[in-house]
């Protein structure tokens, strides 16, 4: 058995992955896991990742799990060009850092933002109070603010001239609150720029065909008593 991606391109890391595969030519077998119908929490996933999240990967008897870990494999194993994780040490670090800084802020807010806003009320049923999500908005405002005074700046992407897996691990965060029908980049004229110049270099066609469930969120039905039962539990942290 080949390489085998356990995939929901409902999931931020997952859609970083998915792209940063099909960009690069690597060959998968795509084994989706549908979040929503708590299918990661099945014993039968538990077998790929104990730990019950995507995404995973699995290559031959080989299992790995963690978003970073899996791109950095995926990026070592198949030779992706340099520019995605740099070999030069300064511009490598750069890259590490940003994919430090961005587990516990824009990854935060920005998931935060998408139940808060969306998935609570509407998929749910379940309402957030005003203060609540606007602590959270205020939150999600002020990582975007360091997100491009202290990554982006003056550069094209995040950690210089060329597109880099910090970029694709920031862009597919962004989207979980533009689904929910956040305006991430409208008053932001420097971010949207840079959004068009990632969406360039990884091509339209697939930054639309990885990004396209979580457009297309809004018009989910609500969910079926079971379906709550099985989520509340691992979402309810994000009310807070």
């Amino acid at each position: 058995m080949g390489l085998e991606l356990y995939l929901d391109l409902l999931s931020q890391p997952c859609r970083a992955v998915y792209i940063f595969a099909k960009k690069n030519g690597i060959p998968f077998e795509l084994r989706t896991v549908e979040l929503l119908k708590g299918q990661h929490h099945s014993d039968a996933f538990a077998q790929v990742n104990p730990l019950r999240k995507v995404p995973a990967l699995k290559d031959g008897d080989f299992t790995l799990a963690e978003s970073v870990a899996i791109l950095l494999y995926l990026s070592r194993k198949y030779k992706a060009p340099d520019h995605w994780y740099p070999q030069d040490l300064q511009a490598r670090a750069r890259v590490d850092e940003y994919l430090a800084w961005q587990h516990t802020a824009l990854r935060s807010s920005c998931s935060r933002a998408l139940w808060q806003k969306m998935m609570f009320p509407v998929f749910l049923g379940e309402p957030v109070p005003p203060e609540t999500l606007a602590a959270t908005l205020a939150e999600l405002d002020r990582c975007l603010q360091l997100l491009e005074d202290k990554f982006l700046r003056d550069q094209a992407f995040l950690t210089g001239s060329h597109i880099s897996l910090a970029d694709l691990v920031a862009i597919t965060e962004l989207m979980h609150p533009v689904g929910a029908g956040c305006q991430v980049f409208e008053s932001r004229p420097k971010l949207a720029a840079w959004r068009q110049r990632v969406e360039a270099a990884v091509g339209e066609d697939l930054f639309q065909e990885a990004n396209a469930d979580i457009l297309k969120l809004k018009d989910l039905p609500p969910a079926d008593p079971v379906t709550k039962e099985k989520l509340r539990p691992s979402v309810q942290a994000l009310l807070q």
